[in-house]
């Protein structure tokens, strides 16, 4: 067998692009939205303030506000996710995962994690730096109990981030739970739980004509994650686009 036939997934076996692909692949320079010349509006003067405004903001323009990117870093480099955002308040950003996912491991191990906020029909973007610790395990479980049931038990069936076999598989392991639990409650699993990043640096920025963006960032008199709740305790500053 010829090192061509022991490759799998190889560019010898790569269908040829189509001609509609390769011209959007040659478009790419040229691909661009431009922007409104709308000035940036800060509604308060806290961070909290600020994320809340335009969170509302948000929630009456998009279909998945919440959305949010989770970079976290281990060995082999930085890496990054979306997942949904479940909990707000002065102290951070709160997500639901399995501890022992890829991502749980990464932030086990390396606490200092990045968020954004991928706002594009706003044009705009909260990007933000912070630390990010286990929530108590009775605000995973009061999150855990309103899910609804199916996303209970996938949940419980899932190591995630870990090789199967294939998806029935996963679906015995759904079956065999529903089985268990068919008279009661779904119960947490323990390596199944919530994490607050708890910033020490947050940006909000908007998008202006000819990417003369307005950008305002935020940072922590003293480095480390503050109330978001308390002006005294950030630093505000303008940033050239």
């Amino acid at each position: 067998m010829s090192e061509t036939e022991q490759t799998t997934g190889g560019a010898a076996d790569a269908a040829p692009l189509t001609a509609s692909a390769q011209a959007a692949m040659a478009e790419l320079a040229r691909q661009r939205v431009e922007y409104d010349d709308a000035d940036l509006d800060l509604p308060a003067d806290t961070p909290h303030g600020i994320f809340t405004g335009w969170y509302e903001d948000a929630g009456r323009t998009l279909g998945e506000p919440n959305a949010m990117v989770v970079a976290t870093a281990d060995d082999a480099g930085p890496a990054a996710r979306i997942v949904l955002l479940k909990g707000f308040d002065a102290r951070g950003f709160v997500f639901y995962t399995n501890y022992l996912s890829a991502k749980g491991g990464q932030i086990e191990a390396h606490p200092r994690v990045a968020l954004v906020f991928p706002w594009h029909d706003m044009q705009r973007q909260v990007r933000v730096r912070g630390i990010a610790t286990r929530v108590t395990a009775q605000e995973s479980d009061d999150y855990f109990a309103i899910r609804p049931r199916g996303s209970q038990l996938g949940a419980a069936a899932s190591d995630q981030s870990q090789p199967i076999r294939d998806r029935e598989e996963f679906h015995a392991r759904v079956r065999e739970l529903e089985d268990r639990f068919a008279d009661r409650d779904v119960e947490r699993p323990e390596h199944w739980g919530g994490y607050r990043v708890a910033p020490y640096e947050i940006e909000f920025w908007q998008g202006r004509r000819n990417r003369m963006h307005d950008r305002y960032l935020f940072t922590s008199r003293d480095g480390s994650p503050a109330a978001l709740d308390e002006a005294a305790e950030w630093c505000a500053v303008r940033l050239q686009p």
